[in-house]
């Protein structure tokens, strides 16, 4: 109690804003890790040391030895396992996206504009079944994928998001790249996910739609040849079988109501 006591006693505004400081870093880390695969190694870590501390107080020397290494290891495979979680969270840092401020109407516009050209391309896509796969960039910039494709500098058009994946065409069988509002190259690689995890029923396209949102902040659109299904993925997440009203409302919050948000970290949803 006497420890206590001097703690309070101790307390000051400065260990309340170090309190403060260390809760909003362990905050965002699991919104970051929230909905990826790095759920499930965090809770396998907790697994471990929590076995380990049992071995301790049950005097279990081998086994709490033997615990003891793989901690070890841990730490150092830690930012290896973690690497697409890491270089994310450096890199909302580097682009100051958790103070940002944009209201800009007319941007809004442009990629409301965007939006609906894009819904409407994928319905049509969709119906036909023809393979498609549209990546709109954001913060994070995908010019070493665009260089793999060909150059277009387009205005963005539903027409042309058709004509590019129109089957048997030089540019179908890559990805649609956008920016600014401009469809800048078609044609594009795109790095495929190592979720093993994933349904294997998935083909290149969304393994594709998956690699480029765990490197980047990116949002891929995705139609399927095989069932003509439309799905969507964000921070390494595969929303699937999106209706017409459900692409575009998703897309409306990932593409548009960010430049309304005056603190666009507060306000992220993890996705499951």
């Amino acid at each position: 109690m006497d420890t206590w006591l001097a703690v309070v006693r101790n307390f000051s505004f400065k260990d309340v804003i170090d309190i403060l400081f260390v809760a909003f870093v362990l905050y965002f880390l699991l919104l970051l890790i929230r909905g990826t695969r790095a759920v499930q190694l965090l809770k396998g870590a907790m697994i471990v040391v929590i076995v380990t501390l049992i071995s301790q107080l049950l005097h279990l020397s081998a086994s709490n030895w033997l615990l003891g290494k793989i901690i070890q290891i841990g730490f150092f495979a830690i930012p290896v396992v973690f690497q697409p979680e890491l270089r994310r969270a450096l890199e909302q840092l580097g682009r100051g996206g958790f103070w940002s401020l944009s209201l800009n109407q007319q941007g809004q516009e442009e990629d409301q504009q965007t939006v609906n050209e894009i819904v409407k391309a994928t319905q049509v896509l969709s119906k036909t079944k023809i393979g498609a796969l549209i990546v709109i960039e954001r913060r994070t910039g995908l010019s070493e994928y665009i260089e793999t494709g060909t150059s277009i500098e387009g205005h963005v058009s539903s027409e042309l998001f058709i004509n590019l994946f129109i089957p048997n065409t030089p540019l179908h069988d890559g990805a649609v790249i956008v920016r600014n509002n401009q469809i800048v190259a078609a044609g594009c690689f795109l790095p495929l996910t190592e979720n093993r995890s994933l349904d294997k029923q998935l083909g290149t396209r969304h393994r594709a739609a998956l690699g480029i949102t765990e490197q980047s902040d990116g949002v891929a659109v995705v139609v399927s040849e095989e069932t003509g299904k439309v799905s969507v993925g964000v921070d390494g997440v595969l929303h699937r079988s999106l209706d017409e009203q459900g692409l575009k409302t998703l897309l409306t919050n990932l593409l548009v109501a960010k430049r309304s948000n005056s603190l666009p970290f507060w306000n992220r949803k993890a996705e499951s």
